[in-house]
C-alpha cells in the first residue's frame, strides 16, 4: 500500500524522487522519506504528508544524482519519524524502503537481536534491512548476493529498493506480491510503484515479476531470479499521458473522476460493441467463448467498491446467461476451502490488479484448474499477467482513494462479458440483446446529462451533513449500488453508513428509523418499484428523512421522498451505471462540507498490496 520512488542517472534525483512521491501519495500518506547519496548517506524523513517533508527540506543540501524515497501507509509501528521510510542499516552504509509485509520478522528480530543488533523503529523493515546487513557481513558478500540469500528466508511480501553509500551508481530491488515498474530512458532509470511518477520521463517500463531481483545502474538494468540467472527484461510501451494524472481545474481528483465517467465509460465501449450492427468483440472472450459459455459455474472475486460490482454482475449473468454466479470476497475466499472444480471459470475483479488478497486467490483457483478472467484497469499489473484472458476497463489512472470512474467501467465490462455470452449461448433472444446494446450505447451520454445536477446534490449535500448514521437501500439490481453508496460516505466523510436490501429493512434496521436519520434510498424505475414505494411509506411513517434517487418524472416518489434526485430512465439491467452517479457526488459534497481530504481519506490507501 505504500508508495516507492528512486531514480539513478544524469539527474537531479530528490525533484524526480518528490515529484513521483507527491504522484503516489494516494497509497499512503501517514509519512515519507529520501535517502540521497551526497558526499555520503543522507536520509530525511517525517511524519505526514509529502509537502510537509518538502518544506522541512528547504534549505538542506539535496544534491544527488541517485535516491529512493517513500510514502507509507502504516503497517508495523504507527506513524512516526522513526518509523518512516527509508531505514538505516547499522552501520550506515545502506538505506532501503519497502512496501509490503514481512512475515516472519519478528523471528528474524530475535535472531539479531541475540547477535547485538540494536532496532531504532517498531518496523518490519527496519527487521529485513538488517538481516541482509548481517548477511553481508558475516558472509563477506556483496549485496546483491545478501539481498539473494535474505530473501529466500524471507516470509510475506515486498517491493525493497536499497542504496549503498560504497557503491554510490547501483541501486537493487526485488519483488514478490507488490508492485514495481521500471522506466528506462537515456543513463537513467527509474522505479516507481506504478508508472505515474515516470510517464513524463519515459515511454519505455519493465514490470518487474515475483522473485526477479532487479541490478540497476545508470546505463544497464539486470534482472536475475533468486537463483542468481539472468532474465530479459520484457520492455513494454506505456499508453498513459501526463495529463491523465493531473487535477485538470477541479478541486479534487475524486471530482474529477467522477466527471470524467461518461468518456470512460465510451472508452470502455468503444471498438467493443456496436449498437447498430449488433455486435460485441473482446478479444479475451472470443478467444475462450467456448470455456466461458460451457462453464458449469462463474466465481467472481473482488475486494471493496469492486466486490459491489461483481454483485451487480451476478445479478446481470444469471438473468442473461443463465449461468450460476458466486461473488466471494477475496480476503475470504483465499483462507477457506472453497469447491472450486476444473471447467469453473474465476473471474478476478480488481482496479488496480495488484490487489494482495485476490492475487492469492487467483493462484488457489488455478491450483484447482479453473480458468480465470482477469478484469483490470492497470495495464502491465499483476493481475493481468497471471489470467489466463482478460479485458482492460480503460478508466485511465484513477488518483482518488475512493474509486469512482473505475466502478463504472468494471459494470460495463461486465455487462459487455455477459450480453456476449448469451448471445453465444443462446440465452438471450435478438430483440432483447439489440435493446441492451442500445442501452449500453446511450449510457455515457445519460451519464453527461445526470452531472449536470451536481449544483443541486451539492446544496443537498450541506443540508446533511451533520448526520452522525444513515441508511441506504436498494432492491434487485439497485442493492449493490446502495452498498457502494454507503461505502462512500464512509470513505469520504466518515458518517457510519450501512446498504441493505430494502425488503430487509423490516428485519432490524428500521429500529434505527427517526426524524434524525437520513435514508438513501435507490428507487429507479424497475421491476420492485411498487415494492420500494411501500419501504419508503414505511419509512415516512416512523419520521425518517428520505433522499430517493429516481427515474425522470416517477411523480409517485417525488410526493413521498423528502429530497429527490432524477436520473435518466434507463433499463434495469444498465440503471446502476446511472443511479450510482449522484451518490458518488452526494458522498464527496458531503466529505466537502466537512472538511474531509477527500482524496486522501484517513486511513485509506488507494491498492490494498498487503493482508
Amino acid at each position: 500500500m505504500c508508495g516507492i520512488v528512486a531514480y539513478i542517472g544524469h539527474r537531479e534525483a530528490y525533484p524526480v524522487i518528490l515529484k513521483g512521491l507527491k504522484r503516489l501519495e494516494y497509497r499512503g500518506y501517514d509519512s515519507s522519506g529520501v535517502a540521497l547519496l551526497n558526499e555520503g548517506l543522507k536520509v530525511y524523513k517525517r511524519k505526514g504528508k509529502v509537502a510537509e517533508l518538502e518544506e522541512s527540506l528547504i534549505g538542506k543540501d539535496v544534491h544527488s544524482a541517485s535516491g529512493i524515497g517513500h510514502t507509507r501507509w502504516a503497517t508495523h509501528g504507527e506513524p512516526s519519524d522513526r518509523n518512516a521510510h527509508p531505514h538505516i542499516s547499522a552501520n550506515g552504509r545502506l538505506a532501503m524502503i519497502h512496501n509490503g509485509i514481512i512475515e516472519n520478522y519478528n523471528q528474524l528480530k530475535h535472531e539479531l537481536i541475540n547477535k547485538g543488533y540494536k532496532f531504532t523503529s517498531d518496523t518490519d523493515t527496519e527487521v529485513l534491512l538488517k538481516f541482509i546487513e548481517d548477511i553481508q557481513v558475516n558472509n563477506k558478500v556483496g549485496l546483491e548476493e545478501a539481498v539473494r540469500i535474505a530473501l529466500k528466508r524471507v516470509v510475506g511480501a515486498y517491493v525493497i529498493v536499497l542504496i549503498d553509500q560504497d557503491n554510490p551508481d547501483t541501486l537493487i530491488a526485488a519483488r514478490k506480491g507488490s508492485p514495481l515498474v521500471i522506466g528506462i530512458g537515456k543513463g537513467e532509470h527509474f522505479l516507481a510503484s506504478d508508472a505515474s511518477p515516470i510517464i513524463e520521463y519515459t515511454k519505455e517500463v519493465v514490470y518487474v515479476n515475483d522473485y526477479e531481483l532487479a541490478i540497476i545502474k545508470p546505463e544497464e538494468l539486470v534482472l536475475k531470479n533468486l537463483g542468481n540467472e539472468k532474465i530479459t527484461p520484457f520492455i513494454q510501451k506505456l499508453d498513459l499521458e501526463l495529463a491523465k494524472i493531473e487535477k485538470g481545474g477541479f478541486d479534487h481528483f475524486m471530482l474529477k473522476e467522477i466527471f470524467e465517467q461518461p468518456q470512460t465509460i465510451f472508452d470502455c465501449l468503444r471498438g467493443r460493441m456496436d449498437a447498430r450492427e449488433g455486435y460485441i468483440r473482446m478479444a479475451g472472450v472470443d478467444k475462450n467463448i467456448e470455456q466461458l459459455k460451457n462453464a458449469g459455474r462463474f466465481i467472481i472475486i473482488a475486494c471493496g467498491t469492486s466486490w459491489h460490482a461483481a454483485l451487480i454482475a451476478e445479478y446481470i449473468i444469471e438473468e442473461l446467461c443463465r449461468i450460476p454466479v458466486e461473488v466471494e470476497y477475496a480476503s475470504e475466499f483465499r483462507y477457506r476451502n472453497p469447491i472450486v472444480n476444473k471447467g469453473d471459470v474465476i473471474f478476478a475483479v480488481s482496479q488496480s490488479g495488484e490487489t494482495a488478497d485476490t492475487l492469492v486467490a487467483i493462484e488457489r483457483a488455478k491450483e484447482n484448474g479453473a480458468f480465470v478472467f482477469g478484469i483490470v484497469n492497470v495495464v502491465g499489473s499483476s493481475i493481468a499477467r497471471i489470467s489466463h484472458a482478460g479485458a482492460y476497463t480503460h478508466a485511465g489512472p484513477e488518483i482518488g482513494v475512493a474509486s469512482t470512474k473505475a466502478f463504472t467501467a468494471q459494470l460495463a465490462i461486465l455487462t459487455m462479458i455477459a450480453l456476449k455470452i448469451a448471445k453465444e449461448k443462446g440465452t438471450i433472444d435478438q430483440k432483447r440483446f439489440m435493446h441492451l446494446l442500445s442501452e449500453l450505447h446511450e449510457i455515457p451520454d445519460k451519464v453527461k446529462t445526470l452531472l449536470e445536477s451536481n449544483d443541486s446534490i451539492k446544496k443537498l449535500a450541506t443540508k446533511y451533513k451533520d448526520a452522525n448514521n444513515a441508511l441506504y437501500l436498494g432492491r434487485g439490481y439497485n442493492f449493490p449500488v446502495a452498498l457502494e453508496g454507503a461505502l462512500k460516505l464512509k470513505e469520504i466523510s466518515y458518517i457510519h453508513a450501512e446498504g441493505y436490501p430494502a425488503a430487509e429493512m423490516k428485519h432490524g434496521p428500521i429500529a434505527l428509523v427517526d426524524e434524525n436519520l437520513p435514508v438513501v434510498i435507490v428507487a429507479t424505475k424497475d421491476s420492485y418499484h411498487e415494492k420500494i414505494v411501500s419501504n419508503i411509506q414505511e419509512i415516512k411513517a416512523r419520521k425518517g428523512k428520505v433522499i430517493a434517487v429516481i427515474t425522470s418524472g416517477d411523480k409517485v416518489i417525488t410526493g413521498l421522498a423528502d429530497d429527490v434526485i432524477e436520473v435518466p430512465e434507463a433499463d434495469e439491467l444498465v440503471a446502476p451505471m446511472l443511479s450510482t452517479i449522484p451518490l458518488q457526488l452526494l458522498a464527496y459534497h458531503v466529505g466537502v462540507a466537512k472538511g474531509s481530504d477527500v482524496d486522501k481519506p484517513r486511513n485509506l490507501a488507494k491498492s490494498v498490496t498487503v493482508e
